[in-house]
Formats: C-alpha cells, structure tokens, sequence
C-alpha cells in the first residue's frame, strides 16, 4: 500500500475539519471506479450511480484517517465500492471498508448520506462531510475538554439539552452534536437504530471548554 501526504483537502470543510484533515490524513492508493464500470453496467447498475461512486472517489478516494471513537474506528480508509439498490428503494454503495469485523457496512446512501447499513440502512450525517467534520470535532474536544463523561443506554435520555445548540456542521441525523456554554455533547445512536437497540445509544459529554474549544476558531456558517 503507498502512502502519500495530503496536498488538496477537499473544499466545503471548516477550518477546525481542514486542519485536521491536513495533519493527521494521508492518501493511499485505490483503484479506480471506471476499471469496474462495464462490469457493474453489465450487473444492472444504473450508469449514474456509477458516475456518483466516480465523484464520491475523485473527492475522497483513498483518505485515512485516524480512527473514530466509535463503531470500531470506522472506514479504514475511504473508497466507494459494492454498489447495491433497486430502482425502487434506491442505490447504495460502500463508503469504505471496515477496520475490523462489524455486522454492518459504512456506505453511502441514495441522497449522499454517511451511515451504517446492517439489520437496516441508518444514515449517521447528511453527507460524507458531515462525517468528517464529527471526526475533526470529537479529536478536537478530546484535546481541550477538562474531563470527558461516557453515558450509555437509558442513561442518555437523562442528559438536558434544552440550553444546548446544535452544531451544524456535522449535519447529524442519527448521530448529533450539541454545544453549550461551557461543554459539547455527542449523541451517537447509529448502532442502537440499526438493531433496534435503545440500549446501544452512547454520549461523551466533554466538559471545561472555553471559547476556543467550543469552536476552535470555527464560525457558524464557515466551510
């Protein structure tokens, strides 16, 4: 596997995701979609679902980065592959693969979302970008908070958000982010949505920040 350092962070990031990328990213070689492209035609996959895994590598093909907190540290690297769908329900197609042995796939659904697809499909953000900037998030928090407070299952329901505010950036659907005066709380639910699980939620509630790690540097509306 080659390995090389990351020259062109892709646009429509914060600064705080941009830094991140830049720092701890690197690229790995990966091959490309069009190598595969009359086989999946033949195999009844629609040319332009082809065409948004071509997108999809053309701006994140072969990312890696450090691993998530959660869902087993998430796609090793980035990579569309396995498109799956029916006219009906729609097209799917793998995000990356996974670093270890999860009962699910990370993949990208019919409208651009980043989620998990097991038992049932279960988008995590609304886009690949919202994925990346959880991840630049979660490092960032972890690097300024005072103390980080891990909650699980019905325990969750007992964390007060009312006087928190969304954080907009990481475009959560399953899985949220929520920043208060003083501290930034990340809800991830993936896993208990796709089994049907209440008691897989999990929140890490980091605590003691000031400004800057609230934001770092990161104005609503920046990308």
């Amino acid at each position: 596997m080659n390995l090389h350092l990351i020259n062109d962070v892709p646009d429509g990031l914060t600064r705080r995701a941009r830094s991140y990328v830049s720092a701890h990213g690197i690229k790995v070689d990966t091959r490309f979609v069009a190598e595969h492209r009359q086989w999946w035609l033949e195999h009844e996959v629609p040319a332009a679902v082809i065409d948004r895994m071509a997108a999809y590598q053309e701006r994140w093909g072969g990312l890696l980065l450090p691993p998530a907190s959660q869902y087993d540290g998430g796609p090793k690297y980035l990579d569309p592959d396995s498109p799956e769908g029916s006219p009906a329900e729609g097209w799917w197609f793998e995000a990356g693969m996974q670093r270890t042995a999860v009962p699910y796939s990370f993949m990208i659904g019919p409208d651009g979302e980043f989620g998990i697809h097991g038992p049932r499909w279960t988008p995590l953000h609304a886009t690949v970008e919202g994925w990346v900037e959880s991840l630049a998030l979660a490092h960032h928090a972890s690097m300024w908070a005072k103390q980080i407070t891990k909650v699980t299952g019905d325990d969750v329901d007992g964390i007060a958000l009312a006087d928190y505010e969304p954080v907009r950036e990481v475009m959560g659907l399953a899985d949220t982010w929520w920043r208060g005066v003083d501290s930034l709380v990340a809800m991830y639910s993936g896993e208990a949505e796709c089994f049907s699980s209440p008691n897989g939620r999990t929140a890490l509630i980091y605590s003691g920040l000031d400004e800057w790690g609230l934001r770092g540097g990161v104005e609503d509306g920046d990308g």
